[in-house]
């Protein structure tokens, strides 16, 4: 059974930091890019940040670049986000998912070799909650 638990959401101040965790299971590691969005309400989903297992590449969408930094730690199948400078407008439920089928890089993202959408589509986490408060 393939699951993603996130971890690490919290209530914190403008400025502050939060370490999300997504534990994965049940699937090949290597095989996947495993990343992080987030949904605000009333807002549409938005890709935040994702990491190619298979070599480490690395996507950020361009409101959290500098701020915040994914990670993986391959021996416990565990990918992180860490988020530096957070601001109210980072308040969102935060998803884990995993997708074999897009490959994460610097400027976005590709699926089988075709420019596509930073979207991770196969698996999804429960979410966990961020809140910046101002």
């Amino acid at each position: 059974e393939v699951q993603l638990v996130e971890s690490g959401g919290d209530l914190v101040q403008a400025g502050g930091s939060l370490r999300l965790s997504c534990a994965a299971s049940g699937f090949s590691f290597d095989d996947y890019a495993i990343g992080w969005f987030r949904q605000a309400p009333g807002k549409e989903r938005e890709g935040v940040s994702c990491i190619s297992s298979i070599d480490g590449s690395k996507y950020y969408t361009n409101s959290v670049r500098g701020r915040f930094t994914i990670s993986s730690d391959k021996a416990k199948n565990t990918v992180y986000l860490q988020m530096n400078s957070l601001k109210p407008e980072d308040t969102a439920v935060y998803y884990c998912a995993a997708d074999s089928s897009i490959y994460c890089a610097e400027y976005g993202c590709s699926a089988r070799g075709a420019k596509a959408r930073c979207e991770l589509d196969e698996f999804r986490g429960q979410g966990t909650q961020v809140t910046v408060s101002s």
